[in-house]
């Protein structure tokens, strides 16, 4: 590749239209967390700058929760009576104060809008993919596939560490195949743990293959070093080169850490930017790496520490699905993480708190890969898809409502069993919260319809939020102390605010379904689960998912509140940023 190649995708007219993509939403995800307030001029609406003079105008349909739908090529840009080119950096700076960017976040924030323009900009130069032929595509034409991220996010593909030539072999809508860097890790400082019934060196093997591993082992004796002496660790690419290299170099000076090259097997990125998929055997696990890269509010590390009691959450969360018979008659699953790798850099610990990022540089884990789980003709989809519009306007989630034949309520209504009815019981039954995002949940599908939802990201996503529950000791850290009227905001604002109102909003503007017959389906749901469950009526009036309101929690107010650490890990329900009320939407039926 040439130096001109790698930047190639970066035309005029690709960035003209990715400005007014990202405008668009920034417009409507700002209105709806009241960071900007429209106001009605004409029949369209208009958004000032902080000194008044330059106005965005746009025509917009107001939906459910506050939701803008602001039509892209509606949009103009206007100063002083002259019209201007819409430009997203010249956005930021001129509403800065509007938006609350102090001087030492908004370059960084600058940094990663320009990051993620870039990337709109890699994927309109794609060949074109319809919603339709996705629908019928395999799992990971799908996962590569996706146009978005995360619908909430306005920076939302910041990646702040990847050059141009590590963006085009490293990101997820590449497709790029990535083989991972492996490192012998000495015993003294790392330390490998598994869920039951899982030992070290046959689980190696059965990830590696036994030449790998001889192979490796050989590099060890070669160098006069006992390779009983060392765990196996997997790397990113990148963090060996930009990070591990540099950063660890008295590790690798002292043989602490010894390079012992790239696995055979050919990994895909996944949305999460740092998790792998094994396409040369998709049967594997997926690895999850440590990435230094600031991407949506954290550096993407992950901790040794952490690490330790991973698989045991794992198998805790398991067990209690598999007993509960209200989770097993939807059919959920999770991807356990089964075994995981830390290493542990004795003088950076010393020299920092356990929530530093300089602790969060060397560690894996491996996860299930739902694969081996689908039965006769059942197919898999993330159901960040769900969210995916194609160029035509065309939705994923109402392609896949044509495919299966079903009415769009009986579609839907498949699909909350399967996806939102486990949420609910584990909710009011346990107390237990997850992380419910498009990314976190794979859909496995037939024919288009949802047969089940899988859940995965356990051990770092999943919170107990019941004072009195029997945890077992290893698994206390999920324990959190949230405030008692904030509790099912886990619900209102990951699933309703963050999930749902985009697609019920795409499905409505599509003509397929009509906002209100999506709510009331939800609804219906919602009361088929607390009729079939008498014995928590108490818990359904402590906690009422009627309720007419609940607290607006703004996402984007985070990230431009500080674009390093948006959450203090230490009390993430201290982090919230909550701003008003939104009308909930089942509350009239």
């Amino acid at each position: 590749m040439t130096l001109a190649d790698a930047v190639a995708h970066l035309s005029p007219e690709r960035w003209a239209t990715a400005n007014r993509l990202l405008l668009r939403k920034a417009l409507a995800e700002f209105a709806h967390e009241r960071l900007v307030t429209p106001e009605e001029d004409g029949g369209r609406y208009v958004v000032r700058s902080d000194d008044g003079l330059t106005a965005y105008r746009f025509s917009a349909v107001r939906r459910a929760l506050d939701h803008w739908e602001i039509d892209a090529g509606s949009l103009t840009r206007h100063r002083e009576g002259t019209e201007l080119p819409l430009a997203a950096l010249d956005f930021f700076i001129e509403l800065k104060e509007s938006l609350g960017l102090r001087d030492d976040i908004l370059p960084v924030y600058l940094e990663e809008i320009s990051s993620t323009l870039s990337s709109t900009c890699y994927k309109l130069g794609k060949p074109r993919v319809t919603s339709a032929e996705l629908a019928r595509g395999g799992f990971q034409a799908i996962e590569t596939g996706m146009t978005e991220g995360h619908p909430c996010f306005v920076a939302n593909n910041g990646r702040l560490g990847f050059g141009v030539h590590e963006y085009l072999s490293y990101a997820p809508e590449t497709a790029s195949p990535v083989r991972l860097v492996w490192l012998a890790a000495h015993r003294s400082r790392a330390a490998f743990t598994a869920g039951a019934g899982i030992e070290y060196e046959s689980f190696l093997k059965g990830e590696l293959g036994e030449k790998t591993v001889e192979r490796f082992r050989a590099v060890l004796t070669g160098q006069g070093l006992d390779p009983a002496d060392y765990l196996f660790i997997p790397v990113h690419p990148w963090q060996w080169w930009n990070k591990l290299s540099v950063t660890f170099a008295a590790e690798v000076a002292r043989r602490h850490l010894v390079c012992l090259g790239e696995g055979d097997d050919e990994y895909l990125a996944q949305q999460s930017i740092r998790t792998f998929f094994n396409t040369s055997d998709p049967h594997k696990h997926y690895v999850k790496t440590a990435l230094s890269v600031l991407n949506m509010g954290f550096m993407r590390g992950l901790s040794a520490a952490y690490m330790e009691a991973t698989p045991a959450i794992n198998d805790w969360l398991a067990r209690l699905i598999d007993g509960d018979p209200v989770l097993r008659a939807t059919g959920l699953s999770v991807l356990r993480e089964r075994a995981a790798v830390g290493y542990r850099h004795l003088e950076y610990e010393r020299a920092t708190d356990r929530y530093s990022p300089y602790r969060k540089m060397l560690a894996a884990l491996w996860r299930e890969s739902p694969v081996p789980s689908l039965r006769d003709d059942e197919t898999l989809a993330t159901m960040a898809s769900l969210l995916h519009v194609d160029d035509e306007g065309a939705s994923f989630a109402g392609a896949l409502i044509e495919r299966s034949g079903l009415a769009p309520t009986q579609w839907l209504r498949q699909y909350l069993r399967a996806y939102y009815t486990p949420l609910l019981h584990s909710f009011y039954a346990y107390g237990l919260v997850f992380m419910p995002h498009g990314e976190n949940t794979i859909l496995v599908l037939r024919d288009g319809a949802v047969r089940r939802a899988v859940y995965k990201d356990i051990a770092e996503e999943i919170a107990v939020m019941d004072p009195d529950a029997a945890l077992p000791p290893e698994v206390r850290r999920i324990r959190v102390e949230v405030p008692e009227d904030m509790k099912l905001l886990s619900i209102f604002t990951d699933v309703f605010d963050c999930f749902f109102r985009f697609l019920a909003a795409h499905l409505a503007a599509e003509g397929v379904l009509a906002e209100d017959g999506f709510w009331r389906t939800v609804a219906e749901v919602t009361r088929e689960y607390q009729e079939a469950n008498p014995q928590l009526a108490d818990r359904f009036r402590q906690y009422d998912m009627f309720a007419p309101q609940f607290a607006l929690s703004c996402l984007n107010r985070l990230q431009l509140r500080d674009n390093r650490q948006m959450v203090d890990l230490a009390d993430p329900s201290g982090a919230l940023q909550l701003v008003g009320t939104l009308d909930n939407p089942i509350a009239g039926f």
